[in-house]
C-alpha cells in the first residue's frame, strides 16, 4: 500500500493543461505526491473538494505590498492575507516601498521579513536605478527575487531609469527576463503643462494617453532586441501595444491587468473618480476588446491586478493630484471567475495566465502546475458559487476596492499553500506560513 499522506484532497475536478478530470490529490512534505483515486491511502488530513474545481495554486505576478511603509495602508501580513483570501497562493512583491528595494542590504531585510508574516508564498522584485546597474546581475541572482523591476516613466527619484544609455547599460548587467512599466517619461513631462489640478479624473486618459504606452514599449523592445535580454511588459494596456508585440514574441512577454479586462473609460471614472486612477490608466472600449482577442489568442502571457493600495485620502485629492493605484489582489480571481462564467476564458485557460505562465515567465521552480513534485499550491473555488464584492470583506487596511458591488459567478473556496490550508470559506487559518519563492 501507498504510504500515508500529510493531506489529500478529495473528488475535486483538476485543472490541468489537458482538460479537467475528476481526481484526488496526495500531499507529503508539501509537494504533490500522487494524483488519481486515493481513496484507500490514510491521510492525516483531508479537504473535500467534491463539486469544487481545483486549480494550480495561482499567482499574482504584479503586486505593490507597500512594505516598508504606512500600516494604515498595506503590510506584509495584511496584503498576503489579502491574498489568501481571494484565493492566490503566490505573490510577486514590487520594490518601489519606503525603503526602495534596490540592493542587498535592503534585500535581505525585505526577505527576512517575510517569515512569520506572510501568509502566502513571496517572489520579490528588485528596482533597478541608474546607480545600481553595475550590481543588477548579481541582486537578480539573489535568493527569493523574481526579477528586476524597471521603471522608464511614473516614478519619481532614483527608480526613474529614462534615458537609452541607462535602459541599454542594465539590459546588458544580468541574464533574465527584465520587467518594465514602459510608459515614456518624457512625453508625460511634456504633456503635463496641458492639465490644471481639479480637472476631471478622466482626463488621466488623456495625459496618460495611448502614444504614452506605445512609445516606451518601443523602446524597450528596440533595446531588448539590440540586447538580446528579454523583456517583460506590464500592464500592457493599449490595441497598439499588442499589436506591435505579436511581432515580438521571441523577445517580450505580456502582461494585462484584470482592470483593462474589466473596466473602460470614461465610464469608470464617472462611477468611481478617482478611485479609477491608475498608471497606465484604464482607457476606451476599443482596448479593452484588443485585450481579450489577445487572450482568445494567445498573446498574453500572464494576468495581474497591480494591487496597488492608497489612503482613502490619497485618492480623494483633486486630479492629477491623486494617487495613482487600485487595490486588486483580493478581488482578482472573483473577477476573473465571473468572465470564465461569461464564456470569455476557460477555466483552463485561467489556470494556464494566472499559474503556469507566471511561473514560465519568471522561472519560478515547482510553481504553476498539478504535477507529482511540484508544490502543493491549490486553489479550490465554487464556479458556481454567486457572491457580490464587498468592501467589508477587503483585507487591506484601506478598506477599498473599485470592484465594489461588482456581482461574480464564481469564488474561491480554499486557499492551500505548500500543503498547508490556510484559506477555508472566508476563514484565514493557522500561522503565516509563507517563505520566499525559488526560481532558476
Amino acid at each position: 500500500m501507498m504510504d500515508g499522506f500529510d493531506l489529500v484532497l478529495r473528488g475535486g475536478w483538476l485543472v490541468l493543461p489537458w482538460g479537467i478530470e475528476q481526481a484526488d490529490v496526495g500531499v507529503r512534505a508539501g509537494r504533490i505526491a500522487a494524483m488519481g483515486d486515493l481513496g484507500q491511502v490514510p491521510a492525516a488530513a483531508t479537504l473535500e473538494c467534491r463539486n469544487l474545481h481545483v486549480l494550480p495554486g495561482l499567482i499574482d505576478p504584479h503586486v505593490h505590498l507597500r512594505d516598508p511603509g504606512d500600516p494604515a495602508v498595506e503590510t506584509i501580513p495584511d496584503g498576503t492575507r489579502a491574498a489568501v483570501l481571494g484565493g492566490i497562493a503566490t505573490v510577486f512583491d514590487m520594490p518601489n516601498t519606503a525603503e526602495p528595494i534596490t540592493d542587498t542590504a535592503r534585500l535581505d531585510r525585505k526577505r527576512a521579513g517575510l517569515a512569520g508574516r506572510a501568509w502566502c508564498d513571496v517572489g520579490l522584485y528588485v528596482a533597478a536605478t541608474k546607480a545600481n546597474i553595475p550590481g543588477l546581475a548579481a541582486l537578480e541572482q539573489q535568493p527569493g527575487v523574481c526579477a528586476i523591476k524597471v521603471f522608464t516613466g511614473s516614478a519619481r527619484g532614483e527608480m526613474l531609469v529614462e534615458d537609452d544609455a541607462s535602459l541599454e547599460a542594465l539590459m546588458r548587467s544580468g541574464r533574465r527576463r527584465v520587467c518594465y512599466h514602459a510608459e515614456d517619461h518624457f512625453r508625460l513631462t511634456e504633456r503635463r503643462a496641458l492639465f490644471e489640478v481639479g480637472d476631471p479624473p478622466a482626463r488621466h486618459m488623456d495625459w496618460h494617453d495611448v502614444e504614452c504606452a506605445f512609445l516606451g514599449t518601443r523602446r524597450v523592445v528596440a533595446l531588448a532586441r539590440a540586447t538580446g535580454r528579454p523583456a517583460h511588459i506590464v500592464h500592457v494596456s493599449t490595441a497598439e501595444e499588442l499589436d506591435y508585440l505579436a511581432e515580438h514574441r521571441d523577445i517580450a512577454s505580456v502582461e494585462v491587468l484584470v482592470n483593462h479586462l474589466s473596466q473602460v473609460g470614461p465610464e469608470a471614472y464617472e462611477k468611481l473618480g478617482g478611485y479609477a486612477v491608475m498608471s497606465p490608466p484604464i482607457r476606451e472600449r476599443r482596448h479593452l476588446d484588443a485585450a481579450w482577442a489577445a487572450v482568445r489568442d494567445g498573446r498574453v502571457d500572464c494576468i495581474g491586478s497591480d494591487h496597488a493600495p492608497h489612503s482613502r485620502a490619497a485618492k480623494e485629492r483633486p486630479w492629477p493630484e491623486t494617487a495613482s493605484g487600485l487595490t486588486g489582489v483580493q478581488t482578482l480571481l472573483p473577477v476573473m471567475l465571473d468572465h470564465v462564467a461569461a464564456g470569455k476564458l476557460s477555466l483552463t485557460h485561467l489556470a494556464e495566465l494566472m499559474s503556469a505562465g507566471p511561473a514560465r515567465v519568471y522561472w519560478a521552480l515547482r510553481k504553476g502546475r498539478l504535477a507529482v513534485g511540484y508544490d502543493a499550491d491549490f486553489t479550490v473555488v465554487d464556479t458556481r458559487h454567486r457572491r457580490t464584492i464587498e468592501e467589508s470583506w477587503i483585507a487591506s487596511p484601506c478598506g477599498w476596492t473599485p470592484f465594489a458591488g461588482h456581482r461574480c459567478t464564481g469564488w474561491p473556496k480554499a486557499t492551500v499553500v505548500r500543503g498547508n490550508v490556510v484559506m477555508r470559506e472566508d476563514e484565514v487559518l493557522g500561522t503565516p506560513v509563507g517563505a520566499a519563492v525559488a526560481f532558476r
